[in-house]
This record gives C-alpha cells, structure tokens and sequence, in this order.
C-alpha cells in the first residue's frame, strides 16, 4: 500500500492542460513520422495535425491571452502563472510546428513525389508547365484576385480567420503617380488551394500546383508597370469562441447567428508567414493586428497545411492508403440464416451492444428507419450535437415528421464550429412540423440518446439508443465509440424523464439507473472512486479502469490519487489532455496511464468499478472534464447485461492495455513514451477489426 502524504505535498499536482494538448499533438505527429503508416496516410496525420492547431489557437490560445490580459500572478495547480503558462506553451507550439514542417517537406512530399504524387516547385517548371501555369492564372485565378495597395486611400483590408492571404513588396510609380510600396492580395476562398495539371504537362501520374505557387509566380500582373521585389504567403488565425449573453438573449438561434457573422474577425492570436519573408514585412504585419514575434510562425511549406487533405482523397492510391475496411452489420441486424425478426422484436429480447467503427453504423439509422416508418410508432425523440452537412439520420427525422409522427429533436446550437450546420438542421425539422427545442442555455446539451415511443397491446413501450459519440455517420467510420439498443424499461423511463426535462419546465426528476450530468454524474463518478478506495483499504480487490479523451476535473484527479494512495489499482487510456500524473511515488504510483493513436480516433467514454466483484460498467458521453460535469447535459449509462459487460472490458480495457504497436505510456512528468513491443505485436485497432469486423 502506498503513502498517505497530503496531497499538498506533491508539486504540480496537475499538470498545465495546453501542454498536455500539445503533448498528444506530438504523438499524432509520430504517425506522420513512422514510414510503416501509408504514405497518403502520413500527409493526412499532418493534415490532422495542422487542423488541431489551428483549433487550439483560436479556442486555448485565445483562453490564455485572455487571462494575461487580466494581469494575474496566481500561480495555478499546475505550478505556473498564466505568463509562465503561456510560454511554455508558445514553446511547446513552435517546437511542434517545427517538426510538422520538417515531416513534410524533408520527407513525406519527397516520398510523394517518387510514387509520381508531386507539388511542382516553379523554380523546377519546364516551359510546358510555366505556360500552363500562366494561363491557368490567367483564365481561373487572376480575374478573382483584387489586389489592394496600402496607402491612406486604400487601409489595410478586413482579413478572415485562417484566409490566405500575400504581401507584396512593391517599387516605382502607378498610373496616377503614387509612390508603391506594399500591397496585400487576398486568395477568395472559392479557389481550390491545391490545382491538378496534366499527366502530359506535369510529367508524372499525379501532378500537382499549389495555388500560392501559381499566386506567388505571376503576383506581377496585377500590378503593371510596377516592380515586384517579393511576394509572401500568410495568415492570421483568430479567437474562435463564440459569446451569447445567456441573461439577454430572447432568442438563442437568432443571437448565435449573429455572433456567427463575427466569428471569422475576432482577435488575432497567430501569425503565420513564409519563412523567408523579410522582417521588415513580418514586423508590419504584427503591427496591423497587435501581435507579437512571440505570436509568429514562420512556415517552410504551406501556411495552409491542413488544405493538402485534399490530396488524400483524391489520389487514386490505394496502396498508399491503409487497407479499406468495411464494418460488419452484426447479428441480428445483419443477413443471417436464422429466422427474420424485425428490429424492436430484436431490441426487446435484449440489449445490443454496438462498437463504431469496427461494427456498422447501420443498424442505428435502421433503428431510426423502423420508426420512421412503423404505423405503431407514435413519437422519436433525439439529441442532436453533431450530425453532418449531409446526415441520412437528420433526413429520416425530416422523414418521419413529415409522415405524421411526433418527432422531438433537441438540437445544440452551441456545439462549435458545428453551429450553422445545426441552425440549417434545425430550420428544415421545424418546417416540417417537428418540435425542435435547443436544450438548456448555459449547458450544452452533449448527451447523445433516440427514443422511439410504439404502441403495443394497448400500451406504449419504449426503445432507446445511447452512445458515447455523436449521431455523424462520417465520423461513426472514424472514431471509437460504443452505442447500446435497448428496451430496458428502466433506462428508457430515464431517458423519457430527461427529454422532458429538456424541452419543458420543471424540478429535477429522479432517474433509476441513469447518471446525469450537471445533476448527478459528478458525484456518483467520485462516490464509486471512493467506494473503492474504503475496499482497498480493508483488504479488499479494488480495480478501477476508464477510457476517455480528456481527464482534467480536479476533484476527480484528487481522488484518484487518494484511492492510489489506499492501494487501489487503477487503469487509465487517456487519448488526449491529461492533467493527472501517474506514476509519481507516494501518489499516483498505483495509476498507470496510456493514450492510444493510430488509425482510429479513440473516442468512448468507459467507467469500470471492481465494486467488491459486482463490476459496475458505465458507457457515457461525458469525458472527466469541468465542463462535462457542470455545465453540460450528459449522460452515464450502465451496461447491465453479463456478456455485453464483459465485452466492453476487453474492448475497451483488456486489449488497450496489451497494446504493443500504437500505445503511448505516460511518465510522471506528463511527458509519453512508446510502449516497448515485448512478445508478439499486438495492435488493438487491427485486432478488433479482425474479430468484429469482416
């Protein structure tokens, strides 16, 4: 059993949760680094990578320079002030860009181009390329650029988050006798930022131009007569985060929309330029928007990583990609040579446990479909956080509405970057008839639950989905999650409860086996924790494991530590942001902690208990965060069935912690380390969908 120092003894005792962000960033970046990923695969993680920065300036970073604008000195728990904090955290950023820029151009675009997928530099054009390049400017690019010469007639322009955008230097004198110096062209966001050329003209199978290449080349034509000395690619990355005053507004969609015609023009937090453009030209641009060298990236490649995506999906490679899988349809949704049933005798024999993306998205939208179309069906009831411009799902609920059934769908309007899409979704639900409801302003409805209402034999009985990700079909390819079909009368009851709640008024109802969060999540996650450390402490087994993204909220991390220090063994797979430590002698010596990456993104949320042998399984939509507990609507659901519990600890736990290819072990100073490969390699995505999949 370990120490029971108090915990005030330990320093930090959390660690800071930008640099653990950045810290997960760094090991995306490591699949883009490994020449066993396919070579498609690798531009993508650094594609990925790029995305997530960007969000993590405009969303953290923004967050940061806020607090040192209020001048605060109050060293946080994780040991830092906000100045402080914000230093290593711009340190931390640079150092990853660094490394994601050298990846890219070092070696990821030169393997490229020896499998004939190339960005064709135009100090290497053949005549044929620089002829096609010019009247591809000529005729596509340059009659959309509106090139605009800074000077008290003409103010530096009104640039949107994330545009690219060029500076050019200038000499000589225009028509009208004005001495030129500086002029910015903005790239409209209706070009493609990535040009196929040829086969016969590029030299190879895949050629490919850049559209800040062809910009940068003939910039010249925009400005006749003149003299250009340089031109140089950049960007201005701004604070993202939306603010509705929730004592104000009278009407959520109307005020988000208007917040969100702003949202592209707040506060800039990065500059990004070319690496060889002048300082004289990078200090300018820092003085336009209030930035300083600290907030500047200077870029070897695109400023626009994240756009060469593009290549990745329409590259026909295969071979460079990672082998297609498509998820099987599981029993009894799937063909078999049983007797048919229809999908709520199903449900109702028992719980079905569902595991995206290795198991089919499908039978949640034949869930859907069913009622849809089932003349016993009165009523379908959803949450929706986020579902895709183009959602099969949101399209049968326009469906069903339009059929005559009673279709509730509460839609967050605040999920971010999601918002628009979600006011579209909204709009056309309530042009049909439904009744669309946005939650509860000031927490983010972030459960994810469908109740389908059926009259059966005089009465109506009723069926659920839960799951710990979104309703997204795009995504339910992508990310771990799990989902659960059921007509356990219990779980559904709640559910109904927590509808009600939802979309009307009214005290707080006592659910039966549901956990809910901002109302009882918290606490009965803490009481568990507890309850294994008293065990633990009298002798007893006590395991604790959890599967989650983000592991932040204090109280929890305290207990944790607590139970660690009363010999509770725990089990941690953090993906992301972690501000426990593990590992740290008299502490957390008890608690291992892992992050899996790799081809999927690992997404559920899983709680497992040993609880003196009952062995409690939670499923939730809720990670360990602050902002799931308080200020958000979750969910905690249990898995009651044997043989499905057993299921989820091996898929979620059992085959993590034998993971010897894609996990990642945290060290007490919060920095990670590949698991060492002992034995046989054993990867958890490609052993799962082996035994689940096809």
């Amino acid at each position: 059993m370990s120490s029971t120092l108090p915990l005030s003894e330990f320093e930090p005792l959390l660690l800071n949760r930008e640099l653990s962000l950045l810290e997960f960033n760094e090991r995306v970046l490591s699949m883009a680094g490994y020449e066993t990923t396919p070579l498609l695969e690798r531009l993508r993680y650094l594609c990925i990578v790029s995305s997530n920065l960007d969000e993590f300036f405009e969303i953290r970073i923004s967050s940061l320079k806020e607090q040192l604008a209020q001048h605060s000195t109050v060293v946080g728990v994780d040991g830092y002030t906000p100045a402080e904090a914000f230093e290593h955290v711009q340190e931390a950023a640079r150092r990853l860009v660094e490394r994601q820029n050298g990846l890219l151009v070092e070696k990821v675009l030169p393997s490229l181009c020896k499998e004939g997928i190339g960005l064709l530099d135009s100090r290497a054009w053949s005549d044929a390329q620089r002829h096609w390049a010019h009247a591809t400017f000529a005729s596509q690019i340059m009659p959309l650029l509106t090139p605009i010469g800074l000077d008290p007639a003409h103010p530096f322009p009104r640039v949107y988050n994330k545009s690219l955008n060029f500076i050019v230097s200038l000499s000589g004198h225009d028509a009208f006798e004005r001495k030129a110096s500086i002029a910015v062209v903005q790239a409209p966001r209706a070009l493609p930022r990535v040009i196929k050329m040829p086969g016969e003209i590029s030299g190879m199978p895949h050629g490919y131009m850049l559209l800040t290449t062809i910009i940068s080349e003939f910039v010249g034509e925009l400005f006749p007569g003149m003299e250009v000395n340089g031109c140089y690619q950049w960007r201005v990355t701004r604070n993202s985060d939306l603010f509705v005053d929730e004592e104000e507004i009278t009407n959520l969609r109307q005020a988000l929309q208007g917040e969100l015609s702003q949202r592209n023009f707040g506060a800039a937090v990065r500059l990004e330029v070319d690496c060889v453009m002048p300082e004289k030209l990078a200090k300018f641009l820092q003085r336009e928007f209030s930035l300083s060298e600290q907030d500047t990236y200077r870029v070897n490649g695109p400023v626009n990583l994240s756009r060469l995506m593009q290549l990745c999906n329409v590259v026909d490679r295969p071979d460079l990609l990672f082998p297609e899988y498509r998820p099987k349809v599981p029993a009894p949704f799937g063909v078999s040579g049983g007797a048919p049933v229809t999908m709520f005798e199903a449900i109702a024999q028992s719980d079905h446990l569902l595991h995206h993306p290795y198991q089919s998205f499908q039978p949640v939208l034949d869930f859907l479909t069913a009622a849809a179309v089932d003349p016993d069906v009165v009523a379908i009831k959803q949450t929706i956080y986020r579902t895709g411009e183009d959602s099969d799902l949101m399209a049968l609920l326009v469906g069903a509405a339009k059929a005559g059934k009673e279709v509730t769908v509460v839609v967050e309007l605040m999920a971010r970057f999601d918002e628009q899409t979600n006011i579209t979704w909204a709009s056309r639900l309530e042009a049909v008839g439904a009744h669309v409801s946005y939650g509860v302003v000031g927490h983010k409805t972030h459960a994810k639950m469908a109740l389908v209402l059926r009259r059966e034999k005089g009465r109506i009985r009723r069926y659920g989905h839960l799951g710990t990700g979104n309703y997204h079909q795009k995504t339910a390819r992508l990310y771990t999650d799990f989902g659960l079909l059921t007509a356990n009368s219990d779980i559904c009851e709640d559910m109904d409860k927590i509808f009600s709640l939802l979309t009307g008024l009214g005290s707080r109802r006592p659910l039966k086996m549901l956990l809910q969060s901002p109302f009882t999540l918290h606490d009965r996650m803490v009481a568990m924790i507890q309850a294994e450390a008293v065990n633990a402490r009298a002798g007893k087994k006590a395991h604790i494991m959890a599967k989650m993204n983000s592991l932040l909220e204090p109280t929890v991390i305290q207990e944790l530590y607590r139970a660690s220090q009363a010999g509770v063994k725990i089990d941690l797979v953090v993906r992301g942001a972690c501000a426990l430590r593990s590992g740290v002698e008299g502490l957390s010596e008890n608690i291992t902690l892992r992050s899996i990456v790799g081809r999927f993104l690992e997404h559920s949320r899983v709680f497992y208990f040993y609880a003196d042998g009952v062995e409690k399984v939670y499923l939730s939509s809720a990670d360990w965060m602050d902002r799931n507990f308080f200020r958000r609507v979750e969910l905690g659901f249990p898995v009651l069935d044997k043989a499905l519990k057993k299921r989820v600890v091996n898929e979620a736990f059992v085959y993590a912690l034998r993971d010897n290819q894609l996990a990642w072990r945290q060290q007490p100073d919060g920095g990670y380390v590949k698991v060492k490969r002992h034995g046989r390699p054993f990867n958890l995505h490609e052993y799962l969908m082996q035994t689940l999949g096809n």
